[in-house]
């Protein structure tokens, strides 16, 4: 029989962010001093709160296409995490706020490595990371924080210049980071080529999406060519891959079998799990986001 992994839970513990309550395919939550409410497919249960406490968000996403205010509301403002300033805003094209706290055990995972590869290292010899899917930057920002080189690659032009920003209200605007506008397989197949290897790799590559020039990307087409890929983008000693996926038809065991097929010959170990979000409301619920695969080598 073979070997069955343990699925852990990670949970965030960000004290510039809490998950206030969840159900009825909603959930409650406080970025900074801002609270909103935004649908969550995955909360299908009845909320711990009374509708009272809901009434009172600032922002609530309406019919997952614009946002309504509360009278003094804002639009714009900044979270802080460790050494990261990050903006988060309510834009109408979507009821993504730029931050996702569940991925900040992944932010402490790789500030971790990071700073453990430093340990007896030049400081002009840092340990090069590769974040594809890279966002708004929070992951690489904390890379570049922890003494990683990071080289950020993201198809959208918004995502990437909000990035930029986030490096400069975190004071990080000499990190070695280069922000890459690029569609991730052709980024990743051109980085062969000339021979660039990487240390770390990070992605988190979504269900559907389009780059730069109109590429199509379904995740469970695309994931194994990229990964094969980015494993001659590899070094011959790796620090490690993680890999985050937000797809309810996938599974963290599915992933397990994509990282260790990739890392087949490496000499290493993959933990899986998902990554969940804790309300404070009492008798609420862990509220199940994403799904994750590490290999460490």
């Amino acid at each position: 029989m073979p070997h069955v992994p343990t699925i852990n839970v990670l949970a965030s513990e960000w004290k510039d962010y809490a998950l206030l309550d969840t159900g009825r395919r909603k959930k409650l939550e406080r970025f900074g001093a801002q609270v909103i409410v935004r649908s969550e497919p995955k909360a299908w249960w009845e909320p711990a709160l009374p509708d009272a406490e809901w009434a009172k968000a600032q922002a609530v996403h309406i019919n997952d296409d614009r946002w309504e205010l509360a009278p003094g509301a804002v639009r714009e403002w900044t979270m802080r995490w460790r050494e990261i300033t990050a903006q988060a805003k309510l834009t109408d094209a979507s009821k993504h706020l730029g931050v996702f706290p569940e991925q900040s055990p992944h932010w402490e995972f790789i500030q971790a490595h990071g700073k453990k590869m430093m340990v007896g290292r030049n400081p002009a010899e840092r340990p090069r990371m590769l974040n594809l899917f890279g966002y708004t930057g929070m992951a690489s920002l904390a890379a570049a924080a922890a003494g990683f080189a990071v080289t950020h690659v993201d198809a959208s032009k918004p995502s990437v210049n909000w990035a930029r920003h986030n490096q400069k209200l975190s004071g990080l605007e000499d990190a070695p980071i280069r922000w890459i506008l690029d569609d991730a397989v052709k980024f990743v197949r051109r980085e062969v080529k000339r021979g660039v290897r990487y240390d770390a790799l990070a992605l988190d590559p979504p269900s559907f999406g389009r780059g730069p020039a109109g590429e199509v990307w379904k995740v469970e087409f695309g994931l194994p060519e990229l990964l094969a890929l980015c494993r001659e983008a590899l070094t011959d000693q790796p620090s490690f891959v993680l890999l985050t996926l937000y797809n309810l038809e996938a599974s963290s065991l599915m992933l397990a079998n994509l990282l260790e097929q990739m890392m087949r010959g490496a000499p290493g170990q993959v933990s899986i799990g998902e990554l969940a979000l804790a309300a404070e409301a009492p008798g609420a619920r862990l509220l199940p986001l994403s799904l994750w695969a590490r290999w460490e080598g």
